[in-house]
């Protein structure tokens, strides 16, 4: 499936590096079939070296090389790198954008031959324990949707849905690890206040999300159960819960995911 593909990257930096490496060692894409174009001088010397394959000063030698191009520029900027490549966009090329807010019907717009898929991958790619959320145009054949799940899978999960859902995943997982990050440093900032070491409390705050978020994937448990199971009548996770059960935490993040997906949906 990937062994064949000439894969290329158009920008090349944070989240393609992370693709690109993921790509590299999932072996399922030839070495000398992926390449990538990046017009900052820097980020091209660095990504060149850090990864060893062949990096382009323009986007045009990509798209004529590639089989799958991946977008991986901001969405502020795609608008004119799609005009500047559609005269080279043929129907056989399929074409991934991770652009936040870019519709696919946008795209199509300024490339009506390519196959399109629209992708919402998150930042924990970057160690590969991203989750990437695969919109598939709804004229595509599963070898696309194979292919696009395989360049993702290579730095995390993937799941695929329909693009009327992405606003809501942008908010859930696309900004989410900016809200967890933000809930795991407070918890362990708390912890300090007790006297403890702040480093050791950030680890073992952090280690405590990732192991509460594998026990929810792979025990199959709901998470109302698994709260019950660490919560001893009277006891600590007792108290804490009552805490919890009294704020206004569940406002506070319903609020947060909604103002997301709402800035979300005015981007595109």
């Amino acid at each position: 499936m990937g062994k064949n593909k000439k894969l290329g990257f158009i920008g090349c930096g944070k989240m393609a590096n992370a693709i690109i490496s993921g790509c590299l060692a999932s072996r399922e894409f030839e070495t000398d079939k992926i390449f990538a174009s990046e017009i900052n001088e820097t980020a091209r010397n660095t990504a060149k070296e850090k990864l060893g394959i062949k990096i382009y000063d323009n986007n045009i030698d990509v798209v004529k090389n590639a089989d799958v191009i991946v977008f991986c520029v901001k969405p502020f900027v795609i608008k004119d790198v799609l005009k500047e490549v559609a005269p080279f966009i043929t129907e056989e090329k399929l074409v991934i954008s991770i652009a936040a807010g870019i519709k696919i019907e946008t795209i199509k717009s300024f490339l009506p031959k390519a196959k399109i898929i629209r992708v919402m991958p998150n930042t924990p790619a970057m160690v590969k324990e991203g989750i990437s959320a695969i919109c598939p145009d709804s004229s595509l054949d599963e070898e696309a949707k194979l292919t696009a799940a395989a360049i993702m899978n290579s730095v995390g999960e993937t799941v695929f849905t329909q693009e009327k859902y992405i606003d809501a995943i942008t908010a859930l997982s696309g900004s989410g690890p900016a809200y967890y990050y933000k809930i795991i440093e407070d918890m362990a900032k708390s912890a300090e206040k007790l006297g403890l070491d702040y480093e050791i409390a950030l680890k073992l705050s952090a280690q405590t999300a990732i192991g509460s978020g594998k026990m929810i994937l792979q025990s199959g448990i709901d998470p109302q159960t698994l709260i019950k199971n660490v919560t001893t009548p009277g006891g600590c996770t007792e108290a804490g819960n009552k805490v919890l059960d009294k704020s206004d935490i569940t406002k506070i993040l319903d609020d947060t995911i909604f103002e997301t997906a709402k800035k979300a949906k005015e981007l595109g």
